[in-house]
């Protein structure tokens, strides 16, 4: 989700507000996302890389966090969303972490949607954390070398029992993929579009369904006759 800051900029607002429209556009998204099918949106929310950013750009992304957790609680658990975390949240605000991880319990069993919401998250750190906790059961003897395969780190992961994702969609611009799931989106196709986040609508979301529509997926394969 790209952009945020440049959207203010461009209105001669702070960065915090960029952020606080950029929420509005993961309501839309989400709502849009129920409608086309989707059964799996994962959000991009706050990297590792992140905490470089301005302490003060910093804590407003730690206060929206709070307030979209305490805002939308009631209507994820109504709407049978489950909530997911994929991040290292050991750094963030003990109080902020607790209700965060009340709403994930609380929205657990929830099977119209799962949302998974990337925080403190990135893809080098989840592989090395991934691989830590592996070495160390292969060490005790909980897990056999020969044993270790792609299915075996996969389940070490943050998103231990979510499907690969079909689709990468960044706005704002850039074309990369800025430390996303570098395990998971091996056979991801990507989706790039110039329009900042905070712009980003259920118009913008269905051409980039359309688009991931009209491509071919051999995974390696050859186009069967």
């Amino acid at each position: 989700m790209d952009g945020n800051g440049r959207w203010a900029a461009a209105r001669g607002l702070n960065r915090a507000a960029g952020h606080r429209a950029g929420l509005d556009a993961v309501r839309r998204t989400l709502e849009a996302s129920r409608e086309f099918g989707v059964s799996i949106l994962t959000l991009y929310a706050f990297s590792t890389e992140n905490w470089r950013r301005p302490a003060d750009e910093v804590e407003a992304l730690m206060q929206l966090l709070g307030e979209a957790v305490s805002d939308e609680a009631d209507e994820l658990i109504r709407e049978g969303i489950q909530l997911r975390v994929s991040g290292d949240l050991s750094s963030i605000d003990p109080g902020l972490r607790r209700e965060v991880e009340q709403v994930v319990a609380l929205t657990r069993e929830n099977g119209e949607l799962i949302l998974n919401v990337a925080y403190n998250y990135g893809g080098r750190a989840e592989i090395l954390s991934a691989v830590r906790r592996l070495a160390g059961d292969a060490a005790a003897g909980r897990l056999s070398p020969d044993a270790i395969d792609e299915a075996a780190l996969s389940r070490y992961l943050y998103s231990a029992g979510l499907a690969d994702p079909d689709l990468l969609i960044r706005t704002g611009g850039e074309q990369r993929v800025s430390n996303f799931l570098l395990w998971q989106i091996a056979y991801t196709e990507l989706y790039f579009c110039d329009v900042y986040w905070p712009d980003f609508d259920r118009t913008h979301l269905s051409a980039a369904i359309q688009t991931y529509q009209q491509r071919l997926r051999r995974f390696g394969g050859i186009e069967s006759s």
